[in-house]
């Protein structure tokens, strides 16, 4: 059955109210982080219906990949990563990055090389994105590992991650950029698990 759109929420449809909800998301979010911002501040700043923005984007997690033009939900991909043996989780991680990477890269890539551009700068689509993957991803899997100094651990990972995916797609370096994703994970899983589990040193 197709969703309705609330009657209540019709003050604009189409592609124009659909945008300014991306754009009034992207402020929001860049202003309070992902944790803090809600759909309905989202709503209000982009001046429509709450109901119209569920309508569009269905939850905040979708919004935001939207909002920064992910080629995935991430949310919906970490739970295949968290189900699994503890000790393979840094392997599925990778594993399944590079899938992600792989396959956006294979359809042209241009969003791909934009959006990992942009990690490099100190604002917008960039700080939305670290924030989030920091502290809503990596921190999530070390919280579900019960690891030890989760925020530094998560800050890890996520360094680890981002630099093998700059250093395939935006840097091209070989023979990173064109070897087989599974000879990668092999490489790159054994240290991606020690910062989830193992041990580390003491904080200077």
């Amino acid at each position: 059955m197709t969703q309705q759109i609330p009657q209540r929420a019709r003050r604009s449809e189409g592609d124009d109210t659909r945008e300014a909800i991306l754009v009034a998301a992207r402020h929001e979010f860049s202003a309070g982080g992902y944790a803090k911002t809600t759909m309905r501040a989202i709503a209000r700043s982009a001046g429509v219906d709450a109901a119209l923005v569920h309508y569009y984007f269905g939850n905040k997690e979708k919004l935001f990949a939207a909002a920064v033009d992910l080629p995935a939900v991430p949310g919906e991909v970490l739970r295949h990563v968290l189900d699994g043996d503890p000790e393979q989780t840094g392997a599925r991680i990778l594993r399944t990055a590079l899938t992600v990477w792989d396959t956006e890269a294979a359809g042209g890539g241009g969003r791909l090389t934009a959006l990992l551009r942009s990690l490099a700068d100190d604002h917008g689509p960039a700080t939305m994105l670290r924030e989030y993957l920091t502290n809503q991803v990596f921190a999530k899997v070390t919280a579900h590992l019960g690891s030890d100094q989760p925020q530094l651990r998560a800050a890890l990972c996520f360094s680890q991650a981002v630099g093998l995916i700059l250093t395939r797609f935006v840097v091209r370096a070989e023979p990173i950029a064109s070897a087989d994703r599974e000879f990668l994970v092999e490489c790159y899983a054994p240290t991606l698990q020690r910062y989830l589990t193992g041990p580390l040193p003491a904080v200077r």
